[in-house]
This record gives structure tokens, C-alpha cells and sequence, in this order.
């Protein structure tokens, strides 16, 4: 049965992790209060993460429900120091997302190609290469550091010059550098990924800046291999209403860039082999409000859920006070 990781706090404030499983029951795990520490003591011993688990052994029944809904689950992933997570992504990986991106209808594939549409195909046309071969590297992105993800039920918030805060329903892959530079996938979380859109819209080469923003993750990491086929629904909650609705597609079976691919041009930079890092990387998505033009408010709720996941991933929007940022020279 496949195990799922969770981070919380119990009733007391205090850390515990736990292991969930298929049916919504969840354990807390004996001698390790954080999904880092059982990833390192499961790569020391040379054993997968379920090994980890049974090896440690399970102590009392934890009520994950219920966590949520009190605001003790803390994101699935962290580092004792959050500058050591760094959360990326790619975009432009789904079939259909060039449409999203762009608005491009078949018609319009015919006409001379923006950089987006070129990208698109390219990634179609070599993101899936055969086993052993290099395939065509996909847009990619950075977001920041551990900072930047909200707990489940956080307020995803924007910044005060943002011109826009949308939804990006997605997977994440969840990763921990070994000791000799080696990255261990621990599994994968349901996220959102969350972006300016109007910002990029203004002009692709914005898409930098439109990126760096919070995000927000699911409750649970699933262990092992992703589904290839992951279906889901997105909506955005407005007072007691539902604003807007739309399915989801995710997987490699939806994608134009296997994991391996995108894996691959993300993890050959050395500086991304950092030993004892965690990297969170977005995989995107095919599916936007923005692209049916929808105009999000402060208090709007987004809502992203899609099986196998048990829990979904909900946020408030918040906006930030402005800041008044001065340089001042040493």
C-alpha cells in the first residue's frame, strides 16, 4: 500500500511526522520528526523511504483531519535552514499549456511562431527522448527558497506590486541531495505554483519576475513512482460560492517532457548537487483562471485536488503591505 509523509505539530506544539496510508490513517513515525531527517537516515542506510519507515517503526494513530482543519500540518518538506531549499519549476511540459500560455488555437500554430509557441515544440518534438538519450531542455524557472511555501491553509500572499496572483495547479517533485552529490527523489506532492500572470503577459522575458512568488504544497508527499495519468479538479472559492471550476490534467501520459528529462536539465548543474539540499521542483501545468479571464481578489480561496492524493491543497489569497525598500551603501 503506498505510503504517503506528512508534517505537523500535535496538540502540544510539538513536531511529529507521520505515515499515511491509502485509507486516510496516519501513524506517527518513532525517531524522526521531520520528512529531512527520515530522507538522510534512509540514503546513510541505503534503503528507500517505506525501509525507512518500517525500520523505525510506527507508534500512535495520528488524525490528519483533524490537523488540518485546526492549522497544525506544516508543508510536507522542509530544511533546518530554508535558504538550503530551493524551489524551481518548468513550464510549457503539458500538452495543451502553450494554449494556456499564449491563448495559440491550431490556426494560429500555423502563423509565425512566438518564442513560447517554439518552445512548445520543441519540447513535443524531443521532450520524451529514449532511455539513455538527452532530450531538448524545457523552459525553467526559479521561485525561491523555503520561504516562499505556505503551510496547508496559509494564505498564499502576493506582493503589494504584484498585478496579479493566479493559480497553477501542480506536481512537485521533492528532492534531497546525498552526501556525495547524488539526488534522491523522495516522491511527489500536489501543489500550487502560483504567478503573476498579467506580469508575464506584458512581455515574456517578465516570466522571471513573474515567478517569484509564494507557493503552497499539499499535505502529503506520496512515495514512489507518479501516476502517469493524474486527474484533478482546480477552483477558486469567493465567499460561499465557487467562482470557477476546471479539470486538470498532470502525468507523464500529459506531458510532452518525461520526469527523467526534466530531472535531467534541472539536476545537471552542479550547483543543484549541493550534499544535503532539498529542491522542490514544479512540474506545470495546462490549466489557468487567468487563461478564462479571471480576475482573483484578496480572500479568494484556490483549491487544487486531484487522486492519488488524499488531502487537497487549499490557500487563501492575501496581499502584503507595502514595503519601502532602501539601499544604503557600507
Amino acid at each position: 500500500m503506498p505510503l504517503r509523509l506528512v508534517q505537523l505539530d500535535d496538540a502540544a506544539g510539538d513536531r511529529l511526522l507521520a505515515a499515511m496510508t491509502d485509507d486516510g490513517r496516519a501513524r506517527r513515525v518513532n525517531g524522526h520528526d521531520t520528512t529531512y531527517d527520515l530522507a538522510r537516515a534512509a540514503i546513510a542506510a541505503g534503503s528507500s523511504l517505506g525501509e525507512a519507515v518500517e525500520a523505525a517503526g510506527l507508534g500512535e494513530a495520528v488524525d490528519v483531519r483533524d490537523a488540518l482543519a485546526e492549522g497544525r500540518v506544516r508543508a510536507p518538506i522542509d530544511h533546518p535552514d530554508p535558504a538550503h531549499l530551493l524551489v524551481t519549476g518548468t513550464g510549457l511540459t503539458h500538452l495543451g499549456s502553450a494554449e494556456g500560455a499564449t491563448r495559440c488555437t491550431a490556426t494560429r500554430m500555423r502563423r509565425p511562431l512566438t518564442d513560447s509557441m517554439k518552445m512548445f515544440r520543441l519540447g513535443l518534438e524531443g521532450g520524451k527522448p529514449e532511455p539513455g538519450q538527452i532530450g531538448v531542455q524545457p523552459e525553467w524557472f526559479y521561485k525561491g527558497d523555503g520561504g516562499v511555501i505556505a503551510a496547508p491553509g496559509a494564505p498564499l500572499t502576493s506582493p503589494s506590486f504584484a498585478l496579479d496572483g493566479g493559480e497553477e495547479p501542480e506536481l512537485a517533485g521533492i528532492y534531497v541531495i546525498g552526501p556525495d552529490g547524488t539526488p534522491f527523489r523522495l516522491g511527489f506532492a500536489l501543489g500550487n505554483e502560483f504567478s503573476d500572470h498579467v506580469t508575464e503577459r506584458r512581455n515574456y522575458l517578465y516570466l522571471a519576475h513573474s515567478k517569484l512568488r509564494a507557493c503552497s504544497l499539499g499535505a502529503e508527499i506520496l512515495l514512489g513512482e507518479p501516476p502517469a495519468d493524474v486527474r484533478g479538479t482546480v477552483r477558486i472559492h469567493r465567499g460561499n460560492a465557487v467562482l470557477w471550476e476546471k479539470p486538470f490534467l498532470s502525468g507523464e501520459a500529459n506531458m510532452c517532457h518525461s520526469l527523467a528529462n526534466l530531472e535531467h536539465h534541472h539536476f545537471k548543474y552542479a550547483q543543484f548537487r549541493r550534499p544535503g539540499d532539498v529542491h522542490v521542483h514544479f512540474m506545470g501545468t495546462a490549466t489557468l483562471s487567468f487563461s478564462d479571464g479571471i480576475e482573483t481578489r484578496p480572500g479568494d480561496v484556490f483549491e487544487v485536488e486531484a487522486a492519488p492524493f488524499l488531502t487537497p491543497v487549499r490557500n487563501p489569497l492575501a496581499i502584503e503591505a507595502p514595503a519601502s525598500v532602501t539601499v544604503r551603501s557600507l
